[in-house]
């Protein structure tokens, strides 16, 4: 979020591929909006993988997409007009706001993630949980759309990147508590 140079790009890229498999797709662009999908199954019940979700947000939350990094504090509050919050001592900022909440089975927050907020972008981020035999099936879909219809294009396979970084690091660290 506050890191948006082509060489943070880069590297996430490459910690990316490092990460465990999430299966990421940009479903389409438009003109003014663009969604996108990533998935991936982690190896832990539905109801571990939420707690882990909600609770430990701040502990699975990459902090080089933050606004604050090391020194900002997530939080998400699961019901209806929660806030997806960090917190850097005076400093604080909503990044979305939950509109739906289904225990252990989906969540969805409306907003824009990091700089997507001051370029008037607005999106439903809806993530799914459902069990399979191996463990949890984790889908995040984010279907964002704005003002700037130039930008669609560029911006949908970057904010997929970061989203698989992001569900990445729930698979991470889910799997490391087991």
């Amino acid at each position: 979020m506050r890191k948006s140079c082509g060489l943070s790009l880069w590297i996430s890229a490459i910690l990316l591929t490092m990460l465990p498999f999430a299966h990421a797709e940009v479903k389409w662009t438009q003109p003014h909006g663009f969604k996108i999908v990533n998935k991936a199954v982690i190896n832990a019940p539905p109801e571990t993988v939420w707690y882990d979700f909600v609770n430990n947000i701040d502990a699975w939350w990459p902090k080089d997409h933050s606004w604050w990094g090391e020194k900002g504090t997530f939080s998400l509050t699961p019901k209806a007009g929660g806030c997806f919050c960090e917190v850097s001592g005076d400093n604080s900022a909503e990044h979305m706001r939950v509109v739906f909440v289904a225990k252990e089975t989906q969540l969805t927050m409306v907003g824009g993630l990091g700089p997507l907020q001051g370029m008037g972008m607005y999106g439903a981020l809806n993530w799914q949980f459902n069990p399979k035999e191996t463990g949890t099936e984790v889908t995040l879909t984010y279907t964002v759309q704005g003002a700037d219809k130039n930008a669609f294009d560029k911006l949908a396979p970057i904010v997929d990147e970061v989203q698989g970084i992001q569900l990445s690091g729930l698979i991470n660290y889910t799997s490391k508590a087991q």
